[in-house]
């Protein structure tokens, strides 16, 4: 992932808040290099990130994917039918093209970063305005890695590059082969 940012879409309120959402939803919205990491790739990982038999409960917390073009429509469309079929089950989660999408508070951004000040204070020595930090690929990497995600080998490839002081390096390190072991 180069950068992830959480916000709104899906509706048409301008300029939604968290306390005045309107008809939007909650979404992820994510920039990616597809010669790392190839959209189907993506879609594999948002398919088993959520319950897509299941009903939204709310506009808000709705099961939904918003694509930019025709070529990501037919990719969604193409593994939602697959998993239908390997199912043998109706899928609910919405495919809708991608309106305008509005960036979440500050305080909504980077969650597991947020969660771990020791971390966060490493990364605004460099990010000290919040829109930088939300935008940096260290930041997104970092909050992935603390999410659960991403391995020992490729923690290995980029630790340098995610500007952690000492002693968080090693707490990292060690969260992460804790988590490969």
């Amino acid at each position: 992932m180069i950068r992830t940012r959480v916000g709104y879409t899906g509706g048409d309120l301008k300029d939604p808040t968290y306390h005045d959402l309107g008809d939007h939803s909650e979404a992820l919205q994510i920039d990616f290099d597809p010669a790392q990491i190839p959209y189907d790739t993506l879609l594999a990982i948002f398919w088993k990130a959520h319950k897509p038999f299941s009903r939204s409960w709310s506009r808000q917390y709705r099961n939904a994917l918003f694509y930019h073009d025709d070529e990501q429509r037919a990719a969604a469309e193409r593994h939602r039918n697959a998993i239908a079929h390997a199912r043998n089950r109706n899928v609910r989660t919405a495919i809708e093209p991608l309106k305008t999408f509005y960036r979440a508070e500050g305080y909504h951004q980077k969650y597991r970063l947020r969660s771990r000040p020791e971390f966060l204070r490493d990364l605004t020595r460099f990010y000290p305005r919040a829109r930088a930090l939300t935008d940096s690929t260290a930041a997104t990497r970092l909050n992935g890695y603390l999410g659960g995600y991403g391995s020992w080998s490729q923690l290995q490839a980029e630790i340098d590059g995610l500007g952690l002081r000492e002693e968080s390096r090693r707490q990292l390190v060690a969260l992460v082969q804790r988590r490969d072991r």
